[in-house]
């Protein structure tokens, strides 16, 4: 129990320092959020907790085909933030991840990647 007390607590501390680092520099906050970070300590976890290469080197190999169908959100969200309220927008946002994540899976599926 004190593993899984440990493993919330440096996870969610990491968060909540991309938030306040944000809040100070846009641009500091949007390079330490850019960074794999959660996708680190998910590979430390899983390491730590005995997981095998294979199951690592999957997680990561899912991990890059999926980020690539949220890019676009990045994108859309200021624009649309310009225009509509935070909730909306980011709704929207999802919609669109989510649908870009639909024709991404598609489109690998011809190249043999399983993603759904």
């Amino acid at each position: 129990m004190l593993w899984i007390i440990t493993k919330y607590v440096l996870t969610a501390g990491i968060v909540v320092l991309i938030s306040e680092v944000a809040k100070r520099s846009d641009k500091a906050g949007a390079l330490i959020a850019a960074l794999p970070t959660v996708t680190i300590l998910a590979l430390i976890w899983m390491y730590i907790e005995g997981q095998g290469q294979e199951k690592l080197a999957n997680h990561a190999y899912y991990t890059f085909w999926y980020v690539l169908p949220t890019l676009p959100m990045f994108l859309i969200f200021p624009f649309l933030l310009n225009r509509y309220s935070f909730w909306f927008s980011l709704g929207i946002c999802a919609i669109i991840s989510i649908t870009c994540f639909f024709i991404v899976a598609l489109v690998v599926k011809e190249f043999g990647i399983e993603l759904t």
